[in-house]
């Protein structure tokens, strides 16, 4: 049975009087309304049914009896539904005047269809419907009144339309229902994915930065230390690419975790870019490592995202050669073909003795490398190539394509033999 926590339908003004799940206002509320209601109209319809038994205490006591039940209807809709279906042929069957006596039996009836339990309401109904059939047809002549006549047949249609009625407006309330606690948890669903999204990009943002600067950092580092006493000019080289690094790291986690804090919020400084290419070829110049970057094809400008995804794929390829390779060149290309923008990053290789001593093979990197590029329908294919070293292979597409002449930062492009 769906959670009826979760509200239901019919209008915010029935939501409220019915005391519904999800609203404020106690059960007992309406259940009293109903009650006065019963009590007060089936006084009033007395007046002209004088061939009816009279009001005596055990007929109010059945009246307030099953508005009393209806504060069951939501914890217990089953006992809830019977037991005022029951109450109701109880009146029945004392011979007293009809009235309101039907509304107990109509809400809780319509408390039991729009929390699930249609087979009891329904049979709740229906064993209501045969009771008056079998009391008003066959049982009369033994129940009070005395000298009571059967009514006539076209009466019992007015008895079935209500029946009807009830139950086509409580399906109708049920469905409706349904249809709001789907949409709600389609919705949940949808705000649970947008945080994965967001909490995958961040992790493969936080990666990025950190994995290649602080490998740039270990590289350095052990430069120093080894330069340190024998050449203190290339050791002090060494301890300002390493500041250089580490300021550079700090400026963009603390971009992604302004992001966290203030969410919605444009970014304070631009997203990187192959704009930013010279800078990656800087550092990883100071982890000893020469990179050619060449350029084929008619440079076109990329979307925000698909620029920040190229820049974060040749990075984190350049780090897995400084980590993992034991080649000090490395070649990027960057092809600009029709519709999508191709990455090709090599190196001689072969592994590190490191890296095969550890058994890594570039922990979460590839991985996200593959993660970005998919995002924006592209591909990621790494792996070794056959005349030796490793190769990256990455298809991006143009999400926003836009020629210009010049290289990103005003850079002419360095076309490719």
């Amino acid at each position: 049975m769906t959670e009826v926590r979760d509200g239901f339908a019919g209008g915010r003004a029935w939501q409220r009087w019915l005391g519904a799940p999800g609203s404020r206002r106690p059960l007992w509320i309406s259940s009293l309304v109903v009650a006065v209601i019963q009590s007060v109209g089936t006084n009033a319809a007395a007046q002209d049914q004088s061939g009816r038994a009279s009001l005596d205490a055990f007929a109010r006591v059945l009246l307030v009896l099953g508005p009393a039940l209806l504060v069951l209807r939501y914890r217990y809709p089953r006992v809830a539904v019977f037991g005022a279906s029951a109450v109701t042929v109880v009146y029945f069957a004392g011979g007293y005047p009809y009235g309101p006596v039907f509304l107990s039996v109509a809400v809780a009836c319509f408390a039991a269809i729009v929390t699930g339990h249609r087979r009891a309401a329904w049979s709740a109904v229906g064993m209501l419907w045969v009771a008056h059939v079998l009391v008003a047809f066959w049982l009369f002549p033994w129940l009070p009144p005395a000298g009571d006549a059967s009514p006539p047949w076209f009466q019992e249609l007015g008895f079935v339309a209500w029946a009807v009625a009830i139950i086509a407006v409580s399906e109708l309330a049920g469905v409706r229902r349904e249809q709001i606690i789907r949409a709600r948890a389609e919705r949940e669903e949808a705000e649970r994915r947008r945080a994965d999204e967001e909490r995958l990009r961040i992790a493969r943002e936080l990666h990025d930065v950190l994995a290649h600067s602080i490998s740039v950092i270990n590289v350095q580092a052990g430069v120093g230390l080894a330069l340190l006493d024998q050449d203190p000019e290339q050791a002090r080289t060494a301890l300002t690419t390493i500041k250089t690094a580490s300021k550079e790291a700090l400026g963009e986690v603390r971009q992604v975790l302004d992001t966290l804090r203030a969410p919605g919020e444009a970014p304070r400084s631009p997203a990187p870019g192959l704009d930013r290419l010279g800078e990656l070829k800087d550092q990883a110049s100071g982890a000893g490592l020469t990179v050619d970057v060449r350029t084929e094809g008619k440079r076109t400008a990329l979307a925000a995202g698909a620029d920040l995804a190229a820049f974060r794929i040749v990075q984190e390829a350049l780090t897995n050669v400084v980590r993992h390779s034991s080649s000090r060149t490395a070649e990027v290309l960057l092809r600009y073909g029709t519709g999508e923008l191709e990455i090709r990053v090599d190196d001689d290789g072969p592994a590190a003795q490191s890296a095969e001593a550890s058994g890594s093979g570039g922990g979460r990197g590839l991985v996200g490398m593959r993660e970005r590029a998919s995002v924006l329908g592209g591909s990621v294919e790494a792996g070794p190539r056959p005349d030796g070293g490793f190769r990256v292979l990455a298809r991006i597409p143009f999400t926003a394509p836009a020629t210009v002449s010049d290289a990103p930062g005003g850079a002419p492009d360095k076309e490719a033999p």
